[in-house]
């Protein structure tokens, strides 16, 4: 059903055919952006006197307009920025003017004209041709203010765009950090690379997959949870170093900090170690934050964060024992393990079979959330950890996760490359967990690991999480420009 407003904005449609006009109309040509107009003016390029010398088009969508009888202002908004425009039935004719007035909100123009001030000191495009390109045949919010409710917001992301600075900062801010983040890699000599979406085998992670159908070949795949493994092939093949930016796809829950479909970086480098990924995780987020704000701290949610090198360097059962007085250092049986949990009121359910889970549980429950500053966490227990090459101490990896505000941003390995050991982690893996996750063993991924997988490390880093962070949005819906939504 539509509104009164939506019925008189389609009747107009007639009025724009009957003036010889395509509401929805072609092509426009245009020579600037607005942003490069005020810039100009700005830095004294355009000296305006208001007498017609500097000539202007651009196009945009309209965002508010004051009719006033044979002259009116409006203005206009492009991709970064807007600017007022005035227009006269003396400077465009009686036609142009009268194709002007069926203007509303929203609806999208060009139009070309001269620079000058308003006796109110407002730069301004005096209209000379006004060219009509689309008719806005909804309405926008009450007050032009775009959307209140956050999940229409998400919803309907181009109005929110419209209206919302913020939104559309937020935008042009990814693209941005990405372009960084792969010039890094690019100097250090990584080769960026493309696998496939489409797995037989769901791998590279412990995470619920999404299920799809292939039906040219009547078979079932899984969308990526990780790129780990095919990247690691390529390692076999002999690229060496190797990264990939891309989207991945678990099947879990959503909430400010997750999204079903998400985006990281994945990379690996041969004849390298844990070592070497704390150096590039550091180095990397160090000069992306420098380049893109300009500075190496931050201000997230009101706390102040230093990217400052080096980042703290601290190993799980070290930050445990700091906060809860439980060494994990020492040669404690499930039992025990056990026990302390319940001492300590952290909840152990039937998935939970380990010291080593047990370990994880004490530091999700009582260090993970304290952790403000970068801080690497290292050396984690070998349950947790079925792709990493062994410590010393076996009963640990050498894994680190890079924390930042009490949230994961990185995840990184010495690798495992003995095949016969990752098979055997594998298989327990399996048979160790009571979830959908992982049912079967990648043979494919064990073959080519005995043609030799060079000693390597490798990293992934959320890069959603790291773009939340340098927008300053507590939401990972703020920063995807279309996050998964329940069907209304």
């Amino acid at each position: 059903m539509l509104n009164d407003q939506e019925k008189a904005r389609r009747n107009k449609l007639i009025k724009y055919r009957e003036l010889g006009v395509d509401p929805f109309g072609s092509k426009f040509v245009f020579t600037h952006s607005i942003n490069e107009i005020k810039n100009n003016v700005s830095k004294n390029i355009y000296k305006i006197n208001n007498d017609k010398t500097i000539e202007v088009s651009i196009a945009g969508r309209i965002r508010n307009i004051r009719f006033m009888g044979k002259a009116s202002f409006f203005n206009i908004q492009d991709k970064l920025d807007s600017i007022q425009c005035y227009i006269s039935v003396n400077d465009v004719n009686s036609k142009i003017y009268e194709i002007f007035k069926l203007a509303d909100i929203g609806d999208i123009v060009g139009v070309k004209g001269f620079l000058m001030f308003t006796r109110l000191g407002e730069l301004t495009i005096k209209v000379m041709e006004y060219t009509h390109l689309t008719k806005s045949l909804k309405p926008f919010p009450e007050k032009y203010h775009g959307l209140t409710n956050i999940d229409e917001r998400y919803r309907h992301r181009y109005i929110d765009l419209i209206f919302n600075e913020k939104a559309k900062k937020n935008a042009l801010m990814r693209p941005k950090i990405i372009r960084e983040i792969q010039k890094f890699c690019d100097s250090l000599g990584f080769i960026e690379v493309e696998t496939s979406v489409f797995s037989s085998i769901p791998g590279g992670a412990d995470a619920k997959p999404f299920i799809t159908h292939h039906n040219a070949l009547n078979s079932d795949f899984y969308l990526r949870i990780a790129t780990e493994l095919p990247l690691k092939k390529l390692l076999i093949g002999g690229l060496e170093k190797v990264y990939e930016i891309g989207r991945l796809f678990r099947n879990e829950g959503i909430d400010s900090y997750h999204n079903p479909e998400f985006t990281t970086i994945e990379l690996y480098q041969a004849y390298g170690d844990l070592t070497d990924m704390k150096k590039i995780v550091e180095d990397l987020i160090n000069t992306v934050v420098k380049n893109i704000i300009g500075s190496e701290k931050i201000n997230y949610g009101g706390k102040e964060i230093s990217f400052l090198k080096p980042f703290k360097y601290i190993s799980m059962s070290e930050l445990i024992k700091k906060e809860t007085g439980v060494d994990f250092n020492k040669n404690i049986d499930f039992n025990y393990a056990c026990k302390l949990a319940k001492e300590h009121k952290i909840e152990i359910n039937d998935e939970i079979n380990s010291v080593g889970q047990i370990m994880n549980l004490f530091f999700e429950n009582f260090c993970e959330k304290k952790i403000v500053q970068p801080t690497f966490v290292h050396t984690y227990p070998i349950e947790i950890s079925p792709l990493t090459k062994k410590s010393k101490d076996p009963r640990f990896v050498d894994r680190f996760e890079l924390f930042i505000d009490g949230q994961e941003f990185a995840n990184a390995y010495t690798e495992l490359n003995d095949p016969i050991e990752q098979k055997k982690r594998f298989i327990e893996q399996i048979n160790n967990n009571k979830k959908d996750s992982i049912k079967e063993i990648d043979n494919d991924f064990l073959e080519a690991m005995e043609y030799g997988m060079p000693p390597s490390g490798g990293v992934g880093i959320g890069i959603d999480r790291l773009i939340m962070l340098l927008c300053n949005e507590k939401s990972i819906k703020e920063v995807i420009l279309f996050p998964t939504m329940k069907k209304k």
